[in-house]
């Protein structure tokens, strides 16, 4: 199998690479950071010129109609940027459900301010005592003529506290942990019943804990089949698992580095700490484990193309125990091997490292998605 790059995928990298180094260094994600929301505003509009907010989307609506070895590329370059806009949730996620499920109207009503930067989204999904469990929902959504009513509280809903529109898995049927009976609704931000809590978050991206009391939308707010959306929430929480994958190996690549280079200049004894045996041979280490990540990453990128949707999620939940395992370690020895500067504020090697750590327990961690994987009989 050939793992090169083609010369358009070559040109992209350099493109997001070149416009994240001139205007996303670590100074600058400081001042990102301080904005509304938590992100800048200037850097995504950035993104929208540089065509990357219409990537994988369609030419006919308006996109690129680039695949997912593509949005790995610009996930890998957002994970060395550390970037703190919403490319996941409205991108990524938003994206993949307009994609999948959504009707010729719904996209015609969200995928060009998507792509012109104009709106950004949010995935409410998580909920109290659910955990992982896509299918754990009692969130609520109620017939109401030809419309809907949703009810229910929603947690660490990333870009929450910006976001136009949320994405909100909702209950129309069953009990609390039926398969059926689970839908997909499109809610304004600013629809009436909707209150946001928002704070920031560990790495320093923005979330909200969100609450829907007599939330009253329309029918065409349902994207695919609101008795049986759980298979389109699958496939599109799977192709963002793999998008964080790309991303948390950009960030290890990026560990790497900054420690291999503070090895080199760090001094003990009047000799760079480097020169060391022991230590040379942690950063050997460090490299061995971001290079199986970044091959499982690649893994479940092509699996993206799999028909049979168990094998697809299989190879993506694999990929997460690697990325699991690596960016733990990766991060670990990265901040060790710094010193005592390494667990400072103004250090940017710890944000990696925290970064990592969240991206670890983001949509299954590494013992959840372990047992997928022994559930499904492994990759062979």
């Amino acid at each position: 199998m050939d793992f090169d790059l083609s010369e358009e995928q070559r040109l992209l990298k350099e493109s997001v690479d070149g416009l994240l180094s001139d205007a996303y260094d670590f100074d600058a994600r400081k001042k990102y950071m301080a904005e509304k929301g938590g992100w800048s505003q200037a850097i995504w509009s950035k993104l929208a010129e540089q065509g990357l907010l219409g990537l994988p989307f369609a030419e006919a609506d308006g996109g690129f109609g680039a695949g997912a070895v593509e949005t790995m590329i610009v996930m890998e370059a957002l994970g060395k940027a550390l970037l703190l806009e919403p490319y996941l949730p409205t991108v990524v996620i938003a994206g993949g459900f307009l994609r999948h499920g959504g009707s010729a109207e719904q996209k015609a009503a969200h995928i060009p301010a998507i792509i012109d930067g104009s709106k950004s989204f949010a995935f409410a999904q998580l909920e109290k005592n659910s955990r992982y469990d896509l299918n754990d929902v009692v969130t609520s959504a109620k017939k109401k003529g030809a419309g809907w009513v949703l009810d229910g509280e929603k947690f660490v809903v990333i870009n929450g506290e910006n976001a136009d529109t949320l994405l909100v898995t909702a209950r129309t049927k069953g009990g609390q942990r039926d398969k059926n009976g689970i839908g997909v609704f499109l809610v304004p931000s600013n629809a009436k019943g909707v209150a946001r809590k928002s704070y920031p978050t560990q790495d320093g991206l923005h979330a909200a804990d969100i609450a829907f009391t007599g939330v009253e939308v329309g029918a065409d707010a349902a994207i695919g089949d609101p008795e049986n959306a759980l298979p389109l929430i699958e496939r599109v929480v799977d192709e963002a698992r793999t998008a964080m994958c790309a991303e948390a190996v950009g960030a290890m690549d990026e560990s790497l580095k900054t420690t291999v280079e503070y090895l080199k200049t760090r001094k003990q004894f009047g000799v760079p700490i480097g020169s060391f045996q022991t230590l040379q041979h942690r950063a050997a280490d460090m490299f061995v484990a971001v290079e199986q990540a970044r091959s499982m990453s690649m893994f479940a990128t092509m699996a993206s193309d799999f028909d049979d949707a168990r094998e697809r999620a299989t190879a993506v939940a694999a990929a997460k125990v690697q990325i699991g395992k690596s960016a733990k370690f990766v991060g670990q020895q990265a901040i060790q091997l710094h010193g005592g500067i390494g667990m400072t504020q103004e250090a940017k090697i710890g944000h990696y490292f925290k970064r990592l750590t969240i991206i670890e327990n983001t949509l299954g961690d590494t013992d959840y998605h372990l047992r997928r994987v022994t559930e499904s009989g492994g990759l062979v």
